[in-house]
């Protein structure tokens, strides 16, 4: 089987990847391909750090800005969109570069997981909520760490209703757990031959900077008028889930103070770059790139550069 080759770029929000892929696609003949899991939504352009026309610097993006906000979108639908837009990158003898910072999409993708479609118990789904509202969401995770301890190591902190009522549904519908699927599709070998380069700091307090004066920029660009518009709206579970919105909320409904609510949003945000490392720390294969190190994107390119040249990723 030919392998189809793709470079892969990740890391925090924050970090960079947006302008080192960008750089890549136009090095490589690229073409982009976002792993953005709210960039999908239209209208949601400040909060989500969505690149515009300008940034893009005429390199075709894939699955940005192309679903409504009251949309749900799964993981199992990315995967499929995503390697729609591979082949087609493939096709134009162009290289496919994935990007983004929600690793659940990209490790997916990468390994093909398989998503079952005839799981869904909706019968079933009802009642777990049923009991989550009235005994409290420990209850479903003392149910789910019965079943499958790996998947509650996996949710417990995040309190996730939703996910750890889908893994229950998944295993008393299947007989089997979302962990043993996840490593049963696995199995199966990638169509894919990769490199994947992650962007973090040696000083975590760099990054955190970084964040910061992104959340001042996008105040200066109009997130207070985006995040009232966004909020009226009707939103998916998805797509209520972005960073950047339900933060400045107590302000707009005049509960708090502007200030108070910005330094709500960096502290979260900072939270959630955590999260995403720590996500992407457990991939070995990753080749990592500090950017307080390689401060600029030329330096990133030309480290990525001799890694690829090195390895004889790309002929010619």
């Amino acid at each position: 089987m030919i392998m189809k080759k793709l470079l892969v770029v990740a890391g925090p929000t924050a970090s960079g990847k947006t302008s080192l892929s960008i750089e890549l696609a136009k090095l490589y003949n690229g073409e982009i391909v976002s792993a953005d899991s709210m960039q999908i939504y239209k209208g949601m352009n400040i909060a989500t750090a969505k690149p515009s026309d300008i940034e893009m610097s005429g390199i075709k993006h894939y699955l940005i800005d192309f679903l409504e906000p009251n949309e749900s979108y799964s993981v199992g639908k990315y995967v499929e969109d995503a390697s729609k837009a591979v082949d087609k990158i493939i096709e134009k003898n162009k290289l496919p570069i994935i990007c983004g910072g929600t690793g659940l999409y990209i490790d997916s993708f990468l390994n093909g997981i398989d998503f079952v479609d005839n799981s869904a118990n909706l019968e079933l789904r009802a009642e777990l909520n049923k009991i989550a509202e009235e005994k409290g969401i420990d209850c479903l995770l003392k149910m789910l760490l019965e079943i499958d301890p790996y998947s509650y190591m996996r949710l417990h902190e995040q309190r996730n209703q939703k996910r750890i009522v889908r893994a229950i549904e998944f295993y008393k519908t299947t007989g089997m757990t979302i962990t043993e699927q996840n490593e049963k599709s696995r199995e199966n070998e990638s169509e894919y031959e990769y490199l994947i380069f992650g962007l973090k700091a040696s000083d975590r307090q760099f990054l955190y900077d970084r964040i910061n004066k992104r959340v001042d920029i996008m105040i200066e660009n109009g997130l207070v008028e985006e995040a009232k518009e966004v909020l009226s709206s009707d939103l998916s579970e998805t797509a209520s889930k972005a960073i950047g919105y339900k933060q400045l909320k107590p302000y707009i409904d005049g509960e708090a103070s502007l200030e108070e609510c910005i330094e709500k949003l960096k502290t979260e945000t900072r939270h959630y770059a955590k999260r995403q490392l720590t996500w992407f720390k457990r991939n070995k294969d990753i080749f990592w790139i500090n950017i307080d190190e390689l401060t600029t994107t030329g330096q990133q390119v030309d480290y990525i550069k001799g890694i690829i040249e090195n390895k004889g990723f790309i002929n010619g």
